[in-house]
């Protein structure tokens, strides 16, 4: 009698799509196993908007409900002038009723420990290691790490983001793929922060440069920047320090909270900061190794949709993958098949979206408050926002244990 030995996987990333692709491949039959390099768990970062086909998928593994009990139903939207005074806004309700009243505003951090905790009974999880080299023969693909002892596996799928290693090593570097937005974004929270606004998303704009801040439990505070830097280096830089004088001088003579904001930053030991690029490849796989989430097809933070779209990739990688009889290479094929043209949508979206975000000129800017003043009249809110928020993609059904 021969025994069936399960296909082994590495997932290279413990963020949202890495846990998500662990979770489905052993539904679908392989035994995966997450690197991380990071020593642990991550927490931290910013709030992402959660909706569409991730939160299909989140029903599916049994923990949307506890992201609604996670997550924040933001209210409105509200762009204040210097004095906080309110210059224009919506109502967050239209996403809602767009969405199917599944819409909710989350730590990406908790999303992301929602869906590890999920796969974990059934995933080998290694953190504080990360990929050193790759080399593939017909039979697999040998892994050497930063630490342990080389092992081989079956496939290796690249799950760990923006700046993925496996892409790097397997693909070649990410200016090969990476279009710049013309952007930079950073977060990071504070407590006891005043004033604060419940429910309500506060953006203040200057030409070049938005900062808005949200209220969060525990007398936390979150602030977003966004910000066109011409100027930065095309890597952005790995000290905290050096992010926070980009961070000052880039925000130097802001007006609302600004200076208020800038003295809270001082003591932020969890800052975010990054390039706003998008990732744009030919292929998703080469032989064994494959890609799945931002390290594929990173639409930006700027379309307000990335952990989605890396679930619902996870969950058709995976699905794909364990189709009988089909081949990796028919997987992989397969796979892209089915998302390229849905995530190139996104991107086109993620575009527009970030010119709206943070417009480079004054008179820019007045146009796109003078958009937002409008969605108050019945009707054009859902014209103006359906298209970019519906999902057009149907889930495939794959057949699991």
């Amino acid at each position: 009698m021969t025994c069936f030995q399960a296909k082994t996987v590495l997932i290279s990333g413990a963020g949202i799509a890495g846990p998500t692709l662990a979770y489905w491949l052993h539904k679908s039959g392989f035994e995966p196993t997450v690197i991380e390099h990071a020593p642990s768990f991550r927490t931290g970062g910013y709030v992402i908007d959660f909706w569409g086909l991730g939160y299909d998928i989140a029903e599916r593994m049994g923990v949307s409900d506890d992201i609604e009990r996670l997550g924040y139903h933001v209210q409105e939207l509200r762009v204040v002038d210097d004095a906080g005074r309110r210059l224009a806004g919506f109502g967050t309700s239209v996403f809602r009723e767009v969405a199917g009243g599944r819409f909710v505003t989350i730590r990406r951090s908790d999303l992301a420990y929602l869906l590890l905790e999920r796969a974990r009974s059934t995933t080998e999880i290694l953190f504080g290691d990360s990929i050193k080299g790759l080399c593939e023969d017909e039979d697999g693909v040998e892994v050497t790490f930063e630490h342990a002892g080389p092992r081989t596996f079956d496939l290796v799928i690249g799950a760990d983001g923006l700046h993925s290693k496996v892409r790097k090593l397997a693909f070649g570097p990410q200016s090969q793929f990476e279009r710049s937005l013309g952007y930079t974004v950073a977060a990071f929270e504070a407590s006891e922060y005043r004033p604060r606004d419940e429910d309500v998303y506060i953006m203040h704009n200057e030409p070049r440069r938005m900062l808005g801040r949200v209220a969060l439990r525990d007398d936390r505070t979150l602030f977003l920047f966004v910000f066109a830097d011409p100027t930065l280096p095309s890597d952005a830089p790995g000290n905290a320090e050096e992010q926070k004088a980009i961070l000052r001088q880039s925000y130097r003579g802001a007006g609302w909270e600004m200076s208020r904001i800038l003295d809270e930053l001082e003591g932020a030991d969890d800052l975010y900061f990054d390039r706003v690029s998008q990732i744009h490849m030919p292929h998703w796989s080469n032989g064994r190794i494959g890609l799945v989430g931002d390290a594929a097809f990173s639409v930006s933070l700027m379309a307000g949709q990335g952990s989605a779209l890396a679930m619902t990739a996870a969950y058709v990688l995976a699905g794909e993958l364990g189709r009988p009889g089909a081949s990796h290479d028919e997987a992989f094929l397969q796979y892209e098949n089915l998302l390229r043209p849905y995530i190139e949508t996104k991107q086109r979206a993620a575009s527009r979206f970030s010119a709206a975000l943070a417009p480079k000129t004054a008179p820019g800017l007045l146009f796109r408050n003078l958009v937002i003043r409008a969605t108050a009249i019945p009707g054009l809110a859902r014209l103006t926002f359906g298209r970019d928020i519906t999902d057009k993609l149907a889930l495939p059904q794959y057949q699991r244990r």
